[in-house]
């Protein structure tokens, strides 16, 4: 690592020793800058400031479930760097969700929302709420109260929320109710991901798991491949999974693996459509278990989860592309090796860094096509930013419109990585090429600023 940079680092480990997530995501970012400190030395200390969020918001969210019982659960919201646009990222509603976690996710999303070329800064947010298990009325009861200490610190110039890991299209519009509620305006623009009745957007559904699998063609076809015959193996089953399996699907690529928190399915005959549509009502209108899936169809295998989550079964499938759609660090070295050993070509991250930094190591010591999920995964806020776009102009573009720019903007983004990468020594290193050129335009926007 270039020793300022290594600083740096040893500055953030220092001030946050208890956020690992955090310094994870520090660290892949800082471990690649080398190149860029080099050219421009004098962003230097603008390196130091990303380190460090503009605001940090805490605050309790009390709630009633169906029976009266009184609980209370940790909101939050990182705003985190506004230098290019108002903060934009998702909230998440998991029991994981402490504050290095959303540090990590919301420094993510700064490089992510630079690299689309929309104006957005980065943030993130959430809650340790559970939203499995209970009612529509104990959801909407917890967004409501979530919302009353939110929305004095959002506005669609300011800080625009989407939804992300437990967040959907039910969440979002118990969010905005409320929101529009308090502020006694209808400013559709501060949350995105809104119900199409009320300026939510076509395609915003489908925009991160379709952006993630254009970005993938993007990255085989520099090796002459393409997802035509190809088999896939898909982890997670909810949004993202669920849309990277149909557009994989349209690309003449077989899908044959799928998971959640109870364990995996491996369908050798594929997951095509009718199937996948299953897998759609299950997780979005039943909210059941991926387990049903093998019991509904013929020759599935059904795998457990590990008690040791570093094990997962899932990435032994012999695939030709990989595409880890769940959460942070579930692919571990161990698994990437399953993968080169397989035969895999290529790994594009539809989550956010669920590739852990050893496994990532492996891909690329093998010669593997890895896609960083700040690039790969772009197009859910790319297509945030649309909806932004479309509620500013108060009309709605056409499904194939938002798709048409949707893909522009994943094409170009492996355009800008690919060649950043080529232009600092470092070709084919997705990595280093997402991360540079994510940087340089926050940097040169924030030394335009001054010391803010």
């Amino acid at each position: 690592m270039h020793s300022e940079m290594q600083r740096i680092f040893d500055k953030v480990v220092a001030r946050d020793p208890d956020q690992p997530e955090f310094q994870q995501a520090c660290l892949e970012v800082l471990e690649t800058l080398g190149p860029a400190i080099d050219a421009h030395p004098e962003y230097i200390p603008i390196v130091e400031r990303l380190c460090e969020p503009e605001r940090i918001i805490q605050f309790r969210v009390p709630w009633v479930d169906d029976g009266g019982g009184q609980h209370v659960n940790r909101g939050f919201r990182i705003q985190y760097n506004g230098a290019i646009g108002p903060y934009k990222g998702g909230l998440r509603f998991h029991p994981t969700v402490n504050q290095s976690v959303l540090k990590f996710l919301a420094f993510e999303q700064i490089f992510k929302n630079s690299l689309t070329g929309l104006p957005m800064g980065g943030g993130k947010g959430g809650s340790d709420f559970d939203p499995k298990g209970k009612s529509d009325s104990e959801v909407m009861r917890f967004c409501q109260s979530f919302m009353m200490e939110l929305w004095r610190h959002i506005g669609h110039n300011l800080d625009v929320p989407a939804g992300d890991i437990g967040v959907g299209g039910r969440e979002i519009g118990y969010l905005f109710g409320m929101y529009k509620k308090l502020r006694n305006d209808f400013e559709a623009g501060v949350l995105t991901g809104k119900g199409m009745s009320f300026g939510g957007s076509l395609i915003r559904p489908e925009a991160t798991g379709y952006g993630l699998v254009y970005f993938a063609r993007e990255m085989l076809a520099t090796k002459g491949m393409s997802f035509e015959g190809a088999t896939v193996s898909i982890s997670g089953s909810g949004n993202v999974a669920q849309f990277a399996c149909e557009k994989v699907l349209d690309l003449g690529g077989k899908p044959v693996t799928m998971s959640d928190s109870s364990g995996w399915i491996h369908d050798p005959a594929g997951i095509d459509r009718e199937k996948l549509a299953w897998v759609m009502d299950l997780k979005n209108n039943r909210r059941g278990r991926i387990s049903e899936y093998a019991d509904h169809f013929d020759g599935v295998t059904y795998t457990k989860s590990q008690p040791d989550p570093s094990v997962n079964g899932l990435w032994s499938v012999k695939v030709d592309v990989a595409l880890p759609c769940a959460t942070q660090n579930e692919l571990n070295a161990a698994e990437a090796q399953s993968l080169v050993d397989g035969g895999c070509s290529a790994v594009a991250e539809g989550a956010n860094m669920p590739c852990t930094p050893e496994a990532v190591e492996v891909f690329q010591n093998n010669g593997l096509l890895f896609a960083p999920g700040k690039a790969s995964n772009a197009g859910g806020v790319a297509t945030s930013g649309l909806e932004m776009s479309q509620n500013s102009l108060r009309l709605n573009w056409s499904r194939q419109e938002v798709d048409e720019k949707l893909e522009n903007i994943m094409v170009n983004i492996h355009k800008n990585a690919f060649e950043t990468a080529d232009r600092f020594g470092h070709p084919g290193n997705y990595v280093i090429g997402a991360n540079i050129a994510g940087f340089l335009k926050i940097a040169e926007a924030m030394l335009a600023q001054g010391v803010l």
